[in-house]
C-alpha cells in the first residue's frame, strides 16, 4: 500500500462560539489540520453565517457542516439544505441518508449542484445502533447506503474508528479503497486509527479531547505524531 495520508479535523461541538474561534486560531495553521467540522450546536445557537465568519478570521481551510444527522427528511428539502450551507460559506456537507434511496439521491445531487463536497455516512460509533446490537436499523441497510452513495458519485465517506472490522468489510466488499474516509471516535470514544491500515486517505475527527486540551496545538502535534506511526 502507498504511504497513508492522515489529516485531522477538529470537531467544534460546542455552543460557545468564542471558545470555538479560539481553538481555530490556536490550531488553524497546523499542517496536520485539514479543516473544521461544525455541528448543530454552533449552527443553531449562532447561525451558520456568523459561525463561518468567526472561523474565517483565523483559517481558510475547509469548513464541514454536520447536522447530526442530515439527509433524514423528504427528497425535496435537500435543495433548501444545500442552498443554506452554500449561502453561509460552508464547503463540505456530511449526510446520513437514513430516509431511503430517493432521499440519498436527491440530497447528494442538491449538495453537489450547490458546489459542496458531499460526505456520506451510514454507520455510527456507538453500540445499539444496528439491529444486531439492539438498535433500530437493519444491518443490511448500512452497506446499501454506502453502495448507493458511491453509485451517485460520492467518493468521501464517514466510517467510525470504533468499528474497524465492520468498516473493513464495507471497504473491501464495496471496493471503496480509493475513496476518502472521515472518522469520528478518536479520544474519548477510544477509537484506534492504527486498525485502519486498509484505507489510504484518512481524516481523523477529534472533538471532546481537543476541546478540553489545555494546549490545543500541542495536542494536535501529539496526535499527528501518533498517527504518523500507524501502519
Amino acid at each position: 500500500m502507498d504511504h497513508k495520508d492522515f489529516r485531522l479535523i477538529p470537531a467544534l461541538d460546542t455552543t460557545d462560539l468564542s471558545a470555538a474561534a479560539r481553538l481555530v486560531s490556536a490550531v488553524g495553521e497546523a499542517q496536520a489540520v485539514y479543516g473544521f467540522k461544525v455541528g448543530f450546536g454552533l449552527g443553531l445557537a449562532h447561525g451558520l453565517p456568523r459561525v463561518v465568519e468567526a472561523i474565517r478570521k483565523s483559517s481558510a481551510k475547509p469548513i464541514l457542516y454536520d447536522h447530526q444527522k442530515a439527509g433524514t427528511d423528504i427528497p425535496d428539502t435537500g435543495r433548501l439544505f444545500a442552498e443554506t450551507l452554500r449561502g453561509a460559506g460552508v464547503d463540505e456537507a456530511i449526510l446520513f441518508p437514513h430516509a431511503g434511496p430517493a432521499v440519498l439521491a436527491a440530497w447528494v445531487a442538491a449538495c453537489s449542484e450547490a458546489g459542496l463536497k458531499v460526505i456520506v455516512g451510514g454507520l455510527m460509533t456507538h453500540r445499539g445502533y444496528v439491529r444486531s446490537e439492539g438498535g433500530f436499523l437493519a444491518d443490511e441497510a448500512i452497506p446499501e447506503i454506502y453502495r448507493l452513495a458511491h453509485r451517485e458519485g460520492v467518493r468521501a465517506f464517514v466510517v467510525p474508528l470504533t468499528k474497524p472490522a465492520a468498516t473493513r468489510l464495507l471497504v473491501r466488499e464495496l471496493d471503496l479503497g480509493a475513496c476518502e474516509f472521515y472518522s469520528p471516535g478518536y479520544g474519548a470514544q477510544g477509537g484506534d486509527p492504527g486498525a485502519f491500515d486498509f484505507i489510504r486517505r484518512h481524516y481523523v475527527i477529534v472533538g471532546r479531547s481537543l476541546l478540553k486540551a489545555p494546549d490545543p496545538l500541542h495536542y494536535v502535534q501529539e496526535v499527528s505524531d501518533a498517527l504518523a506511526r500507524c501502519p
